[in-house]
């Protein structure tokens, strides 16, 4: 891998002749089940277009243009719009990442901390600048606005995990323990965001949710009815004799 990724364009989306998309081909048999799980906790299918986003990078690390195609399919949108959306978070990668994404937090308490420091001595150290991934492919490094842990500075994540504060001796340290994978356990490979099956939707009582429109449409009703009585009123008062 490389400091500088070639953009991948993502095609046309695939059809089965006039019926809609091709059944997926790209994510696996097992996380294609799980996506499909996530679906149906969902009332409208392009509702869990982010979660299947995540599942997708945890199959291969990043956001794929193939993976993309299968969401697509799946939650009836185009590769496109799934692009448009993964390209907004920072979370779901575009082009290819190491199996360790290390962000160092560069926000004015960590730069208080030595983050300008530590990020200097993180390039020199990996051989790569900020973006940049190792040859050997199991570091992303990335600068990041803030991480929110403030109090331990500079703050440092490691595929979204906390790890602590660093210095420069605990970074090379820390990135030596990824490379032997000491911290596995920890620290699984960049995609993995959780690791607890979600087992439940959005819930809410249908009848209650009807109740709850049906108020709102009557007093946006109110509240027009008492605007236009008021601007009749008003008018009214404009158009009045003269003194």
């Amino acid at each position: 891998m490389t400091d500088q990724a070639t953009p991948t364009p993502v095609g046309a989306p695939r059809r089965a002749g006039r019926h809609g998309a091709a059944e997926p081909s790209h994510l696996s048999p097992e996380r294609l089940e799980r996506a499909r799980r996530l679906i149906a906790l969902y009332p409208e299918p392009r509702s869990a277009l982010i979660p299947l986003c995540h599942l997708a990078q945890e199959q291969d690390g990043w956001l794929t243009p193939e993976a993309m195609v299968d969401v697509a399919a799946l939650v009836g949108v185009t590769p496109t719009e799934v692009l448009g959306t993964a390209s907004f978070y920072d979370m779901l990668h575009t082009e290819p990442v190491g199996s360790h994404v290390v962000a160092v937090c560069t926000n004015i308490a960590c730069l208080l901390g030595g983050a300008a420091e530590l990020l200097e001595h993180a390039e020199a150290s990996l051989g790569v600048n900020v973006g940049g991934t190792t040859a050997d492919g199991v570091v992303t490094l990335e600068e990041a606005e803030c991480l929110a842990d403030c109090d331990r500075t500079p703050c440092v994540q490691v595929n979204h995990r906390f790890v602590g504060a660093q210095t420069p001796e605990s970074f090379d340290a820390l990135v030596a323990d990824l490379r032997s994978g000491a911290r596995a356990e920890e620290i699984p490979s960049h995609g993995t965001l959780i690791r607890v099956a979600r087992a439940n939707g959005l819930e809410a009582d249908p009848d209650r949710v009807v109740a709850e429109r049906a108020a709102m449409a009557e007093a946006q009703a109110r509240r027009a009815a008492e605007a236009e009585a008021a601007k009749a009123a008003s008018d009214r008062g404009a158009g009045g004799p003269p003194s």
